[in-house]
């Protein structure tokens, strides 16, 4: 079984618990790696610092992406990642408690692969959850790393 590496940018420990809880999945092998700052997640996408080890910074297969992070936050993020043609394959899921349309929007028009609205209900954000974990390793064929 292949194994896929996601990179959570979340700086809500609530958020994260809940949402390793709901990528657990027998049928797909993910290792999960944590930022908490879009500062942080630049260092682990460029090896810089603390993850300038590649077996300790692997190259995600997908990018799970809170917008409202301290620092540089999500939408700078974004822009970054997108912009740069080393990283822009890696697929970017803005997963956010953001329903405006501006940043629905902009996240878009920045690259954005897909934007998913957190649900409140837990319920409701496992069943999220499970579906993008669905598409992006069941249904969607990736780039070899």
């Amino acid at each position: 079984m292949r194994e896929w590496h996601i990179l959570l940018i979340e700086d809500s420990d609530e958020d994260v618990a809940a949402t390793i809880r709901g990528l657990r999945r027998e049928d797909v092998a993910m290792v999960i790696h944590r930022c908490t700052t879009g500062d942080q997640a630049l260092d682990y996408l460029y090896q810089r610092g603390r993850y300038n080890d590649p077996a300790q910074a692997p190259r995600p297969h997908l990018i799970l992406l809170d917008l409202n992070l301290p620092g540089t936050d999500g939408r700078a993020l974004l822009a970054v990642i997108k912009d740069d043609e080393d990283l822009k394959a890696i697929p970017v899921v803005v997963l956010t408690t953001s329903n405006n349309p501006k940043d629905i929007a902009s996240c878009y028009q920045r690259g954005a692969n897909s934007y998913q609205i957190k649900p409140v209900d837990y319920g409701r954000f496992k069943q999220s959850v499970q579906t993008l974990i669905d598409y992006w390793f069941l249904v969607v064929t990736l780039p070899e790393d």
